[in-house]
Parts: C-alpha cells; structure tokens; sequence
C-alpha cells in the first residue's frame, strides 16, 4: 500500500544529532511510514557560516545507525540557490518586497517597524531584502498544539528573506524546498511553532500549497534550557541505538514494554510503525529529561 503522504527531516549541520533532533525524526518517520508514505531528509546547509565541517556527513550515519533510512536522495539547500532565487524574483515583480537598510542594532527584537517600507533614507545603503506584512491573521490547525494564529504586521512585522550577508533567509529557502519536493506532512519541533505563520505567509504569496503541520514538544534540561546545538548539546552516541530509539518513544508517549529495549533497531522501528498512536503524543512544550 502507498499514499501521496511525504514527510521530511530537515537537520542544520551545525554539529551532530543530539536527543532532541532524534525526537524529531523519529516523529516524523513514524508519522510517515505509518501513513504509508515516504520520509524523506534534507540538509539544510542554507547557512554556510553555521555548517561544521564534517557533520553532514556525522549526521547521516547517526541516522542509519538508529535505522532511520530515506527512501530518496538526500538533498541540500546549499545546492539549490537558483530555486531560492527564481522564488525571490517572484516576489519582486509581484512587488511584494523592499530593500532595507536597517541593522540588527537600528532595531529591536520585534516586530520591524517599516523604517524601509516606503523607501532607504538618503546616505544608507540596503543590506537585506525584507517581504511586506499585513495586518490580517495567519493561522494553521496544528495536529498537536491547536489553532495557531498570529498578525504578522503587528506581531513580527516586514520580515527578511534574503540577509545582508547574502545568504536567503531559512523562511524563503524551507518554503521552496517544502514545495519543491512535495512534502504533505511537517513534523518538527514547537520552538519552529512561531515561525510557521510566516512560512504559510510566503507559501500564499507564492502560490504554493500548504502542508499540515504537527509541532513536537522540545526536551530541556532541569533548568527549562532547551538541548539545542548552539548550547554545544551532547551527540548521541551511536553504540546503543536500541536504547535510544526507546527513549524516544517514552518522550513521545508511546509507551514501549521494557523488553521492547533489548531487541534491535529494525524490530523496534517495526513495532513502532504498528503501534504509533499520534494522539498520545504529549502536548506539553517542554519536557524535561534526564541526561543519562
């Protein structure tokens, strides 16, 4: 049996998996192999300044390692600009972007306050292109956290799609990627939850279809810090994958008989696969885990 549903993984190779990348793609392989589908892993190396050498690769084997395998190419963001670039030039002649010249310190957190919207101050020079909000509600059904709605102008304002390095924002390169390889289905973390609305926001400017979403709680240590690369989070070792895997399917509340941990990773991803039940998920943000 097969079906049109197309799940991803879309690691940054800023370092190795830790726990909480596993997390998602576990999730995300169940979710699409239980549907019948295809999972399918992107690298997105979009970022050039953030990529560590090597880990591309580190990445890949930890995967095979837990017996997470694609079932197509793995793909790379860094290789597809003339994509990101025909999408941008879209939104240009549809006039639905601005140059800016603002600088992280001109501005604060959020939202963009427009300072460039209806034009560049004489004597500065643009530094990022920005795509015009407006005041009407973005929202999505999310399988997990609800309805999930924000006002993008008043909440985040004008937000960048290409940057002043000249790197293409993560929003514009994900959306053409999403829809360039027809992905269905989305599972990844809730701390990407508040960038979604932007996503979709683009995803309608340029025409394209939007996939369901179904955002994970996130693991954080004891003091509610989120286990993320950027913290130098510890990589999984790979010598007990079987254990892994099973500790995984605890955070995500399945609930696998103990002896389910012994066996090896083709028979736990088998009995995982037959007994996902997605509405035992938990729908907590956070959850706290034990480092060990």
């Amino acid at each position: 049996m097969s079906s049109n549903y197309r799940g991803r993984f879309a690691p940054t190779p800023s370092g190795p998996l830790h726990f909480g990348s596993i997390i998602a793609a576990l999730g995300s392989y169940i979710q699409s192999h239980q549907n019948h589908g295809k999972w399918l892993v992107r690298i997105d190396d979009i970022d050039q300044s953030r990529a560590v050498a090597g880990a591309n690769k580190i990445i890949l084997e930890q995967l095979e390692s837990l017996g997470l395998f694609w079932d197509e190419s793995v793909v790379y963001q860094s290789q597809r600009l003339d994509l990101y670039q025909a999408a941008l030039d879209e939104l240009q002649q549809n006039e639905y972007t601005f140059p800016c010249a603002c600088s992280r310190k001109d501005l604060s957190d959020k939202p963009y306050p427009g300072t460039c919207r209806n034009g560049i101050t004489s004597g500065n020079k643009a530094r990022s292109i920005r795509l015009k909000t407006n005041n009407n509600e973005v929202g999505i059904n999310d399988f997990l956290q609800g309805f999930y709605k924000q006002c993008l102008q008043s909440e985040i304002g004008d937000f960048i799609i290409k940057r002043a390095d000249g790197y293409f924002a993560y929003h514009l390169a994900v959306v053409v990627d999403d829809a360039e390889q027809n992905i269905t289905d989305i599972v990844r973390g809730i701390d990407l939850l508040d960038s979604t609305p932007r996503q979709v926001y683009l995803q309608n400017k340029l025409n394209l279809l939007t996939p369901s979403y179904l955002h994970l709680p996130i693991a954080v240590d004891k003091n509610g810090k989120k286990i993320s690369k950027a913290d130098k989070a510890e990589s999984i070792t790979t010598n007990k994958p079987n254990e892994i895997l099973f500790k995984a399917l605890n955070f995500l509340g399945q609930k696998p008989d103990e002896k389910l941990k012994t066996y090896n990773v083709e028979t736990i991803l088998d009995w995982s696969i037959k007994n996902w039940d997605a509405n035992s998920l938990p729908k907590e943000k956070e959850i706290i885990i034990n480092p060990n």
